[in-house]
């Protein structure tokens, strides 16, 4: 067992499908459970934490290869990170959990409720598309050059070693994540079949499109016509775009936490016909 951190709660390690999986917890009520990004670790949610325990228990994972979290023999990829998520979530004695995932972690997100919809309350998605064309090509590019030399003295090499069980195991997270990254994906059909309430998020100046959040909306029902003047219309799924915000700071917008908490605490709508 780890030491308390005072803003992001106690460190924990779980045994998950072959992995030992580092996750922290603050708070206490319903539980949500966040994913960093690629590269990411528990430290990138230190500003959002605070505002979401005060009101639920916050779970913050770091997925294989990520963090405290050691890596294994298996390549990377979206559903095998999810299927750790859902592990987790069972390995905590949960009957279900809210998920919130970031960047490569909203991916995550994504995929754990496409295949393990019983275990999602409610979801999160903040700065991902559906699918691999919803990024930029220059975001495209920029991921197909990751390259471990060229990232030694970076923060994310930084913030790696400083926790990592192995850090001379860099390489491998650079080039594991260059390989997922390069693969494409369109989870279109998955997306459509949804029933798990989804809040989308992103930037207006995000690596994605503001338009592919959009039709991610699109796909669970959303934007399709007037909500009514009692609201009556509204699917229980909702899109939101951070004003002057990017990619890279969204996770600390000022505006994040209340959406999210609000969106959460809502009791589900059920849906009209």
């Amino acid at each position: 067992m780890m030491p308390i951190d005072p803003i992001r709660g106690l460190g924990q390690y779980a045994p998950v499908n072959g992995l030992n999986m580092y996750f922290e917890i603050c708070g206490a009520g319903q539980p949500l459970v966040l994913i960093p990004g690629g590269f990411g670790h528990v430290g990138v949610f230190t500003r959002l934490i605070p505002q979401l325990a005060a009101r639920r228990q916050v779970i913050t994972v770091e997925l294989q290869g990520h963090g405290h979290t050691a890596d294994l023999g298996r390549p990377f990829s979206f559903e095998q990170f999810a299927d750790d998520i859902a592990a987790l979530i069972e390995h905590l004695n949960l009957p279900c959990a809210d998920v919130m995932g970031w960047s490569l972690g909203g991916g995550v997100a994504l995929q754990t409720v496409i295949r393990h919809p019983a275990l999602v309350r409610k979801l999160v998605v903040l700065s991902a598309p559906y699918k691999r064309a919803g990024w930029f090509p220059d975001v495209l590019a920029g991921m197909a050059s990751i390259e471990p030399a060229n990232m030694i003295g970076s923060p994310m090499h930084t913030a790696y070693v400083n926790v990592a069980p192995h850090p001379e195991d860099f390489p491998n997270l650079a080039n594991k994540t260059r390989q997922l990254l390069g693969q494409d994906y369109d989870w279109t059909d998955a997306v459509t079949a949804v029933t798990t309430p989804v809040l989308i998020v992103a930037a207006d100046a995000d690596s994605l499109a503001p338009a592919y959040a959009a039709e991610m909306f699109g796909l669970l029902g959303g934007g399709k016509k007037d909500a009514g003047w009692d609201g009556s219309g509204m699917i229980h799924s909702q899109l939101a775009i951070l004003p002057g915000t990017t990619h890279y700071n969204s996770v600390d917008s000022p505006c994040l936490a209340g959406m999210v908490n609000e969106f959460l605490d809502a009791p589900i709508r059920q849906l009209t016909t």
